[in-house]
């Protein structure tokens, strides 16, 4: 099962093109997928103090946030598809992140080292756009590639040889030549 974690608010938006594109080819080649859809479903990001209580023990007292798990367990694929903002993770996906890949689901800490426990996910793949290229987010420190991928994707146990990231930098200013050559490029992807 590939699961899709998208993040826009808008369905017109590039991003939502980039989904379109990829669930489609997942919908002719028969590939089960389910889709994470954090606006539409109203993720809420924040913690509330109920959160809080749990945290550290790895619990939750929301059921949303358990059946994301159930979803997460039932993958061998992982697939984020988002908009850079401000050279990061939107906050909607970084809540995400924060409150669904809780201790004793997504990883063990001993002695302040972090053991992934999501190994069955074989592969992870992550689609981004951007007014910045991947060169300009370099200059930056590269949030996505240095903190996202090498460091937060490997530490809940995905290898960070298995992750693969696709960016449209540029993304205001790109012609729709470039914009359609991105989606078939991620297209070809899940061409199987």
């Amino acid at each position: 099962m590939k699961t899709i974690i998208y993040a826009h608010p808008w369905d017109g938006s590039f991003n939502h093109a980039i989904l379109t594109t990829v669930t489609k080819q997942f919908d002719k080649t028969n590939t089960p997928y389910q889709v994470i859809d954090l606006y539409k479903e109203s993720f809420d990001p924040v913690f509330s103090p109920e959160e809080l209580k749990h945290y550290a023990t790895g619990d939750t007292p929301y059921k949303k946030i358990v059946a994301y798990q159930k979803m997460i367990s039932q993958s061998s694929e992982l697939i984020f598809i988002f908009p850079i903002w401000w050279y990061d993770l939107p906050a909607i996906l970084k809540g995400f992140i924060d409150k669904v890949m809780l201790i004793n689901f997504a990883y063990l800490e001993n002695g302040g080292q972090m053991q992934g426990l999501l190994t069955h996910i074989t592969t992870a793949t992550v689609i981004t756009t951007a007014v910045m290229t991947k060169e300009d987010l370099s200059q930056n420190g590269n949030a996505i590639q240095s903190v996202f991928i090498n460091s937060t994707l490997d530490d809940i146990g995905i290898a960070k040889d298995n992750i693969s990231w696709h960016h449209l930098g540029q993304i205001k200013s790109s012609s729709d030549q470039n914009r359609a050559q991105f989606l078939t490029k991620i297209g070809n992807i899940y061409d199987n």
